[in-house]
């Protein structure tokens, strides 16, 4: 048995692309989609219309949390300033319809046939946990409440640098990210399992293997400009732009660094937030 595992494609069809004519080769039994296929890139719908057409398993991430909720009573006030541009855009290109789709979208993944693994995007309590190598156990334990027994393997994206821990008995895998990777590396990256025949009658186990593929970042970059995106988008926007070319952390340092300011009492536009942000990170 060998399923691939894909996550946090944030709207970059080339990314998505380029992951799927690699698993063309690789040739695997399931495909699963751990979340987080819209926004943050310039082409939500192509992206989720792609993965919907393929037939497979997908579950919810943060961001069609996000897309769906916008402009509902769950929504956050927030999302309506000019630092969620990307959110609306993201919002914009869907319809109803497909909006409805992500809604209709369950939290996690599992087989019975498979009761060793878990797939979620985050963890089981909720769609925004982290999870680092770091993170101890005793704030990890809360995050599975209630997992099954049988249960040795979680999958999950969210994180968008791969890693693989151990937890008590059982191991947790983050996948990387395919749109958005975040380790300094502009590849898109995945994830492979397979089933191998354990010795001497002990248990099957799993053989995790993280890959990553080059894509013509240059394509994604220029849907930036040729849809509007970056004309609609606000600094935020220029920020996204920024994590796909270079394969790095910006947004959420932004916000920490937003955050921060305000909390000083200093009332910088987001403009002049993001000119003193490249100053302060180079």
């Amino acid at each position: 048995m060998r399923i691939a595992l894909i996550a946090d494609i944030h709207g970059n069809l080339p990314a998505l692309e380029a992951v799927l004519a690699e698993l063309q080769s690789v040739r695997p039994d399931r495909l699963i989609v751990a979340g987080d296929v819209v926004d943050g890139g310039p082409d939500t719908a192509a992206c989720w219309r792609r993965i919907r057409a393929l037939g497979v398993p997908v579950i919810r991430g943060n961001h069609e949390r996000y897309v769906f909720d916008y402009g509902t009573p769950r929504a956050d006030p927030a999302w309506s300033s000019p630092q969620f541009a990307p959110l609306r855009f993201a919002r914009s290109e869907l319809s109803e319809a497909e909006i409805a789709e992500l809604a209709a979208l369950p939290p996690h993944w599992a087989d019975p046939e498979m009761p060793d693994l878990l797939v979620v995007h985050a963890s089981l309590r909720g769609d925004n946990d982290s999870i680092f190598p770091y993170t101890p156990d005793a704030q990890i334990d809360p995050m599975f409440e209630g997992i099954s027994p049988a249960v040795k393997l979680i999958v999950r994206g969210h994180n968008h640098a791969c890693s693989t821990r151990e937890w008590g008995a059982r191991r947790i895998v983050t996948t990387g990210s395919v749109g958005l990777p975040q380790d300094g590396n502009p590849a898109a990256q995945f994830l492979l399992l397979e089933r191998t025949a354990a010795s001497s009658g002990a248990a099957d186990a799993w053989h995790v293997r993280h890959r990553a593929v080059r894509y013509d970042v240059g394509a994604t970059l220029r849907r930036f400009r040729e849809s509007g995106y970056l004309d609609q988008s606000g600094p935020l926007g220029r920020l996204f732009y920024r994590e796909m070319e270079t394969g790095t952390h910006q947004v959420v340092p932004f916000l920490r660094f937003y955050g921060a300011a305000r909390a000083r009492g200093v009332q910088w536009t987001l403009e002049e937030t993001l000119r003193r942000f490249f100053d302060v990170a180079g």
